[in-house]
């Protein structure tokens, strides 16, 4: 079940019992976020803890960037024998592109896809220039981040991005802790 973001603000609202799961990585959720969303990454979710925080007669709307990673999420938790659980279609970018709310980082970061498209656009050109100056075989750097892009694209899970959050500029602070994995 998906909902769109105009029908979840008015739910949370209208003061219904919603749990929203934000199953992004840290320094995405850091980066923004909605108000009373709980990080769970997706690689840590935890299926006991959503439906602790479901409750009896609640729901739960599992969040990404753009819905990829929360139907994952959906999969996972409805095996896991989780009712009353509905994705938000679009993610963020389509709660910020109906202009609702976001909690936004004051940090003078990088976003995490800028990062991404940064890395692969260098290494794409770089490989290409020692390709085509020195020798050919530097044509597999090209060939490798192409394949990556693809598979990005095909499945919606991006290891570079993963890698990258892990990196020491992207430690998020919270809880009292400074990782980058942390799922509090």
């Amino acid at each position: 079940m998906k909902i769109q973001a105009k029908q979840l603000e008015q739910d949370l609202q209208s003061g219904k019992s919603v749990t929203l799961i934000d199953v992004r990585t840290p320094v995405e959720h850091d980066e923004m976020h909605i108000e009373g969303s709980r990080l769970m990454p997706l690689d840590r979710l935890d299926v006991d803890a959503v439906k602790a925080a479901i409750g009896e007669g609640g729901c739960c709307v599992v969040i990404c960037h753009s819905g990829k990673r929360a139907e994952q999420a959906f999969k996972q938790l409805q095996a896991a024998g989780c009712g009353n659980i509905a994705i938000l279609e679009g993610g963020v970018t389509a709660w910020d592109a109906a202009g609702l709310p976001l909690n936004r980082s004051q940090k003078n970061r990088l976003p995490l896809m800028r990062q991404v498209h940064l890395t692969i656009g260098l290494c794409v050109l770089t490989g290409s220039i020692l390709a085509l100056t020195g020798d050919k075989n530097y044509a597999i750097v090209p060939a490798i981040f192409g394949a990556g892009l693809t598979l990005a694209g095909a499945t919606g899970w991006c290891g570079l991005a993963l890698v990258l959050s892990k990196m020491p500029w992207n430690k998020v602070e919270c809880g009292g802790c400074a990782k980058s994995s942390c799922s509090v």
